[in-house]
Order: structure tokens, then C-alpha cells, then sequence
């Protein structure tokens, strides 16, 4: 399974928001759509949420000061 890189999934987010925001409601087929977009952007910012907890931690000691001598 391929994956979205973090980049992709914001700018879905967006393009989801902007549909979601010029979205009126008029009939069922139209809350239809406006429910499956915000499940859509439920989703991806679930899928943003997950990228940043298995980005990988900076190297141990990396940037940070050498230990004085003793």
C-alpha cells in the first residue's frame, strides 16, 4: 500500500475544507455529501496525526553540547 506524504495530506485537507465551506445543504443527497466529506477530513487528519508520531526522533546527543571534562 502506498503511502501520502505529510505535504499531500494537508493540501487534501484543504481542498476538503474549501468544498466543505462553499457545500449548501439542500436535500439528502447534499448532506450526504457534506457527511462524507467531513468523514474524509476526519481521516486525513487522522493520517497527519499518525505521521507525526512515527516521524523519527532526532539522533540521541544530536546538537546538543559535549560533556565537560572531568
Amino acid at each position: 500500500m502506498s503511502s501520502l506524504s505529510k505535504r499531500s495530506i494537508e493540501t487534501l485537507v484543504d481542498l476538503v475544507e474549501i468544498k466543505l465551506s462553499c457545500l449548501d445543504v439542500f436535500d439528502r443527497e447534499d448532506a450526504r455529501e457534506k457527511a462524507c466529506l467531513e468523514n474524509a477530513r476526519r481521516e486525513l487528519v487522522a493520517m497527519m496525526a499518525a505521521k507525526r508520531v512515527i516521524a523519527p526522533a532526532p539522533a540521541a546527543g544530536f546538537g546538543a553540547a559535549a560533556s565537560p571534562s572531568l
